[in-house]
Order: C-alpha cells, then structure tokens, then sequence
C-alpha cells in the first residue's frame, strides 16, 4: 500500500460526524461537478475551523458530513505536503499570521487535488486579530475561458501578463492557473479583470521594498544565471 492509500483511511479515522440527519449527499462529490473555490475561517483562541460546502466537497464530504479539525485536514494532505503544511500551521498559531499555502489533497475517493489557500487576517469589532479566513482553489484542472474574459484580456494584455507572472511567482502556478485565479477574484468582485491587474501591479511595486531578503536572493539568482547556463 502507498503513502497516499494510507491518506485515507487516516482522514477517516479522525473525522467527527455530526449528529443523524444530516443532508444526503446531492451530487457525487469526488467526481461529479468541479467546486473549484471555497470559504474557511480559523480562530486562534479555541483553534476551531470553519470551512464552506465548496471546501467540504473538495475533501469528498457532504455538507455537514463532518467537523474539521486540523487533524483532519492535516490527514487529507499528501503525504510529501504533510510536514509542510503542518509547520505553516505551527507558524500561523505561534506568530498570529493568516493561513496561506499551496499543496495537494486527497479527498475520501481517493482523488488527488491541488488547492491553494489564500487568507488574510481576521479581526473582531474593536480591531483584534482573532483568526484568519480566506479561501481553497482547487486548481486541478483548468476550464476554458469565455469570450468575454478573453476579449478583455487582450485589451489589457500588458498588465494581466505582469499581474500572472507576479501570481505564477509567489504561488508557484502555471500561466493558466494564475489568470483563472486573477480571473476568480475579478469575478468574486465584480470589477474589470483589466482593472484588478493594474491594481496589483500597482501595489506590488512599494511591497517589493518591504522583504529586503526575497530581493538580495533575487539579485544573486539574476547575476548569476549565466553560470548555471554555462555549465549545462
């Protein structure tokens, strides 16, 4: 048996199912219909998450199937990604930062999902930071673009392409993932996807002067490129 088989019974074991009564299940959740976005929320206090039927489905559950914890999630994660994303647990608990990551889970069929995770900060009314909420983006496979959305792109191809690499950059995505995620969040706010690049663009500028460390080990890759060509 594989790490990935053993994955699975793991989440199984771990898993705390709610009370009878719960809504059958309307679709086939592992391989029926794509739910390529969806919500969570995580309070630091109690360490409790929160996850939408979008996220549930995308680890093969019925809505209200279960309550996740982060023992199950950690058990849906692929074994190589495990660790890692249990250490960016550790972090966000220790440190207060927002969940954010990139990594592969294994849903209850046994399908292999590659989701990002992409947070921000939560905060209560008087402004105390109390959690991190943010969303899941299934991007296994990517869908084909409208008429309209492409239309709009080459309008403003210039400054979407600068906007993907920065995405492909940070979120380590291929070109088609970074514009169908630049794409969700035009549609998720309904402004121009032409318009939600220049935006990003924009604000990455003075960001890059904020981690002098990513710059100083861009540098040396930049300078140094030649050598590593040369010896190929």
């Amino acid at each position: 048996m594989t790490d990935m088989e053993q994955a699975i019974p793991d989440a199984a074991e771990v898993a705390q199912t709610d009370e009878p009564g719960v809504a059958e299940v309307e679709t086939v959740i592992a391989a029926g219909t794509p739910q390529p976005i969806g919500s969570f929320r995580f309070w630091f206090a109690d360490q409790r998450w929160e996850w939408s039927d979008e996220v549930a489905a995308m680890h093969g559950y019925a809505p209200g199937e279960v309550e996740p914890t982060t023992e199950l999630l950690l058990a849906h994660k692929h074994p190589d990604d495990r660790d890692r994303v249990a250490g960016a647990i550790t972090m966000m608990l220790e440190n207060g930062e927002a969940f954010s990551s990139r990594h592969r889970i294994i849903d209850t069929g046994g399908y292999e999902h590659e989701v990002i995770a992409v947070a921000d900060l939560m905060t209560d009314d008087e402004g105390s930071v109390v959690g991190t909420t943010g969303y899941y983006i299934d991007i296994t496979d990517v869908v084909d673009d409208d008429e309209e959305t492409l239309a709009e792109f080459y309008e403003g191809r210039e400054t979407i392409e600068q906007a993907k690499g920065a995405l492909m950059l940070v979120y380590g995505l291929t070109p088609d993932q970074a514009f169908r995620l630049l794409r969700w969040r035009s549609q998720e706010t309904n402004i121009k996807l032409r318009a939600l690049a220049t935006q990003l663009v924009a604000e990455l500028r003075p960001l890059s002067s904020e981690i002098p460390q990513f710059r100083t080990r861009f540098d040396h890759r930049l300078l140094t490129l030649h050598e590593r060509l040369q010896s190929n």
